[in-house]
C-alpha cells in the first residue's frame, strides 16, 4: 500500500542524495541529516521546522536527529517535530533520540542507569508521536553507572521493538571499546552508529576514535559538523541579528565560539572553499565526508536555504594534496614542546 503522505514530497528526492552505510549495519544514512539542536522547537518553531524537513526530505535528507533534553523547555524538539512527522511517511524516514542529560529532579533523571534511558525513552515515543525510533543514543559518558547495565539497558529497548538500533554519543576511542567489548561478552545489540563532535577545528576523533570505530564494525556521524555555525560565512564579519548566536547564546559563548583566533582559521578556510568554488560550509562538510569511516554529517538549519546549501556540498567532495596540506597548516595544532 502507498502511504499517501509520500505524494506531497518530490518523486525524485532519491536521486541526487548519496546514501551510505553505517558500518557493516544494513543502516543506510543520507551523506547529509537534519538535527534539532537548538533549532527546532529551540529559537524556531514548527513553522520554520515543518519547512525545514520538507525541503530536507525533497532533497532526500531521510534522518532526522533529536534528543530527550533539544528545545525549551527541555523536550520541545521532539514535540514539534512529532506534529510534523504525521504529516510524513514514517517508513522512509530514520529518526534517532538520544537520552543522558537532566531531565527531572532526582537520582534517576539523568546518566546511563537502565531506569533512565527505558523512562526516558518512553517520554521520548510519546512527544514524537511514534512507536519506536530507529536510533536511541547514550548520550554522553557515564561515570558512576557500569558499561554493563548501559548497553544491556540498550539491548533491552531493541527487544522491546522500541528502538531498531543502538548508537553512542561523545564516547572517546577508550570507552567506546570498552562498550564494543562489553557488547560482544554479553551477546547485546551492537552499537550500530558513533555520534562524535567533529569538525575542521576539532579533529580530535582523527587520532582517538576511528580506528576503533573502523575496527568494531561501527558507523560515525559527525555532530556540530559546522562549529556552530563558526564554519560558515555567517560570523565573518559581525553577528546577525537573527543568528542563532544572537537569539541563543549567552555572552560567554559568543566569546568562546567567535574568539579572534578562531575567527582568523575561519577566515583562511574560508578563501580555501572560494578557490574550490564552494561555500565555507559546503567545504567544511564535504572535508568531513572525504573519511570513508564517517557515514554522515548532522547538519542544523533554522532556514530552507541552509539545507539547500550545505546538500550542494556533495557536488565536490574530492581534495587535493595541495588543498588538504593548506587546510592542515590552519586547523592542526602546532606539537607541543
Amino acid at each position: 500500500m502507498v502511504n499517501s503522505n509520500a505524494e506531497r514530497f518530490a518523486e525524485d528526492r532519491y536521486q541526487n542524495m548519496l546514501y551510505r552505510r553505517s558500518g557493516n549495519s544494513g543502516l543506510m544514512l543520507p551523506a547529509i541529516s537534519l538535527g534539532a539542536w537548538e533549532t527546532f522547537g529551540g529559537y524556531r518553531g514548527e513553522d520554520v521546522a515543518r519547512a525545514c524537513l520538507y525541503r530536507a526530505f525533497d532533497l532526500g535528507i531521510t534522518h532526522f536527529d533529536l534528543a530527550n533534553n533539544y528545545g525549551r523547555p527541555p523536550g520541545n524538539a521532539e514535540t514539534v517535530v512529532g506534529k510534523v512527522l504525521r504529516d510524513m511517511p514514517r517508513d522512509e524516514l530514520i529518526i534517532s533520540t538520544k537520552a543522558g542529560y537532566y531531565m527531572w529532579p532526582g537520582p534517576y533523571g539523568e546518566w546511563l542507569s537502565k531506569k533512565y534511558l527505558v523512562a526516558s525513552l518512553d517520554q521520548s515515543l510519546k512527544r514524537l508521536g511514534l512507536d519506536y525510533v530507529d536510533i536511541y543514543y547514550a548520550h554522553r559518558p557515564d561515570p558512576e553507572t557500569p558499561l554493563e547495565e548501559t548497553m544491556a539497558a540498550l539491548d533491552l529497548i531493541v527487544r522491546q521493538g522500541k528502538a531498531l538500533y543502538v548508537g553512542v554519543s561523545s564516547f572517546s576511542g577508550a570507552h567506546f571499546e570498552h562498550a564494543v567489548q562489553v557488547t560482544q561478552r554479553m551477546n547485546l545489540a551492537p552499537i550500530t552508529i558513533h555520534q562524535p563532535n567533529y569538525h575542521l577545528l576539532n579533529r580530535r576523533i582523527e587520532y582517538d576514535l576511528l580506528d576503533h570505530t573502523r575496527r568494531a564494525g561501527t558507523g560515525v556521524i559527525a555532530f556540530s559538523p559546522l562549529a556552530q555555525g563558526l564554519l560558515t560565512d555567517k560570523y565573518l564579519n559581525e553577528v546577525p541579528q537573527d543568528s542563532r548566536a544572537a537569539a541563543w547564546w549567552n555572552e560567554q559563548t559568543q566569546e568562546r565560539v567567535l574568539a579572534p583566533g578562531q575567527l582568523d582559521k575561519v577566515r583562511r578556510l574560508n578563501a580555501i572553499a572560494h578557490d574550490r568554488g564552494q561555500t565555507l560550509a559546503q567545504m567544511a562538510l564535504a572535508w568531513i565526508l572525504r573519511h570513508p569511516e564517517v557515514t554522515s554529517v548532522l547538519t542544523g538549519a533554522s532556514k530552507v536555504e541552509q539545507i539547500e546549501e550545505n546538500v550542494g556540498a556533495l557536488q565536490n567532495l574530492e581534495f587535493s594534496e595541495e588543498e588538504l596540506r593548506a587546510i592542515d597548516e590552519i586547523t592542526l595544532e602546532p606539537p607541543r614542546v
